[in-house]
């Protein structure tokens, strides 16, 4: 018998190899072959069940070369020498041998597939209808208007001419119009108060509607208490004095020691030595100039002072930074535009070598008493006319004073501007003049920066027991 349908199977899987090949590559390799080793065997098992159809309704060949023996029929030679089930419990291996059966297979003892009957069989590539079988689609109708004119709507814009109900879309085509699926029932009675803007306003910004109104209340009071003045810091805004400038002519002996009978009190608080670094209790009574010279600095209308620094011999200035820290503060400070040389009148330069108009001079604890006296039982420094010598007292350089809080960098500048001062011309002192501003520059405020304080010390000197009291101050022109 011919085996007509054989070469059409091979041309049919040979065709959906190829259109696989053809498609866009949206599997795997492993997918593609996977299923064309599936169309193989589909059209080998099609082949051998026609061949077995032909030689009989119950014989199944083992597959292998026992396929194409036509005496696998069951013969002596085959391996298949009797029926064989073709379905259920008997076809296992375990129930073939209780049943005498023998193993489909092409070798002794291993099993094999067996032919899956007709009917039950899943084709793994579902053929499309030929000929008459093939059935055609409906093919939807074009839209029409009322008069039968077709409609070109390819946007669908027309929601008569087009059926959308096969449509996924959950959204309505258009938005603006009432939902008849949807009724909206009655809106429930809400027995709370309709908020107050006041309410809303809180609800909204929180915190920040507390604060911008505690905010604007204090601006309001820092603008007014500005324009009026302050009240007692007010005189923080007034530019201290430093008295009247002396002739040259009137400068001799020791300036800055408060005149009277010598009887002072012993106990003066504020006036007393701070806590701090250790500073040297004798020196030699000499000095060593420190090397280096500046140029001039100030406008120099009237008056051109010189100077050099020094160091009394005997005194270590490792602990602050060495000679020439103490030097470059000495220039720094003068030079400043808050110092004398704001002044018009002055003009400053530092020198090493010749016979300058004063010596600002870093001196121990006893010669600075003996250049400036010790009347007062407080360390403290002046300006020795007689010698021409600023004398800055070691022990205030390391120590400071309690009324400067322990800014031992603006007691440094007080200590240079005040004795400089009196090097100038500025002889006398100065009274803290504002409650609450800063204090003069001429004022002793070594003392204290209270008048009260300083008028202990000369109860008939120039300073008035009036309770005022000031800030300290390091600078003559505390403002530039």
């Amino acid at each position: 018998m011919t085996h007509s349908r054989t070469p059409v199977l091979v041309w049919r899987a040979r065709s959906r190899a190829a259109a696989y090949r053809a498609e866009p590559p949206l599997r795997t390799r492993s997918t593609g072959r996977r299923l064309l080793c599936e169309n193989l065997s589909y059209v080998t098992l099609r082949a051998n069940g026609d061949r077995a159809r032909d030689s009989g309704p119950s014989i199944v060949s083992g597959g292998g070369r026992d396929a194409l023996d036509p005496t696998g029929s069951g013969s002596p030679d085959s391996v298949v020498s009797g029926p064989v089930a073709r379905s259920g419990p008997e076809t296992r291996s375990g129930a073939a041998a209780r049943s005498g059966a023998v193993p489909r297979s092409g070798i002794a003892g291993r099993p094999g597939r067996s032919r899956p009957e007709r009917g039950s069989r899943i084709d793994p590539w579902p053929r499309k209808p030929d000929g008459d079988e093939a059935e055609t689609a409906p093919t939807p109708l074009p839209p029409r208007d009322a008069n039968g004119v077709e409609i070109y709507d390819p946007l669908g814009l027309y929601p008569g001419a087009v059926n959308r109900s096969h449509q996924p879309l959950r959204a309505r085509w258009d938005p603006t119009a009432p939902d008849p699926n949807r009724a909206r029932g009655p809106r429930p009675e809400r027995n709370t108060k309709k908020q107050s803007a006041l309410g809303r306003f809180v609800s909204t910004y929180g915190w920040r509607a507390y604060a911008l109104p505690v905010l604007f209340v204090v601006t309001v009071l820092v603008i007014v208490d500005a324009v009026r003045g302050g009240g007692t810091g007010g005189g923080s805004n007034v530019a201290p004095s430093f008295g009247r400038l002396s002739p040259r002519a009137a400068t001799a002996g020791i300036i800055g020691a408060p005149p009277g009978d010598g009887q002072f009190p012993a106990d003066l608080p504020t006036g007393a030595l701070p806590e701090g670094g250790p500073f040297t209790e004798n020196g030699a009574g000499t000095w060593r100039v420190v090397p280096g010279a500046t140029a001039e600095f100030g406008t120099g209308a009237e008056y051109h002072f010189s100077y050099t620094v020094e160091i009394e011999d005997g005194v270590d200035t490792s602990g602050f930074g060495g000679d020439e820290s103490v030097a470059k503060m000495i220039d720094s400070t003068l030079a400043n535009p808050k110092s004398w040389a704001h002044d018009k009148k002055f003009a400053f330069r530092r020198v090493d070598q010749g016979k300058p108009d004063f010596r600002i001079s870093l001196t121990s604890r006893q010669t600075t008493r003996k250049s400036c006296g010790f009347d007062i039982p407080i360390d403290s420094s002046c300006f020795n006319a007689d010698l021409d010598r600023v004398v800055l007292s070691e022990v205030r350089w390391v120590r400071g004073a309690l009324a400067f809080e322990g800014d031992i960098g603006s007691y440094r500048q007080y200590q240079i501007n005040h004795e400089v001062g009196h090097a100038i011309g500025y002889h006398q002192h100065q009274p803290c003049e504002t409650d609450g501003g800063l204090a003069p520059i001429m004022m002793q405020q070594t003392f204290g920066t209270k008048n009260n304080d300083i008028a202990a010390l000369d109860p008939d000197g120039l300073v008035p027991m009036d309770g005022k009291s000031c800030r300290f101050n390091p600078w003559p022109y505390p403002r530039g």
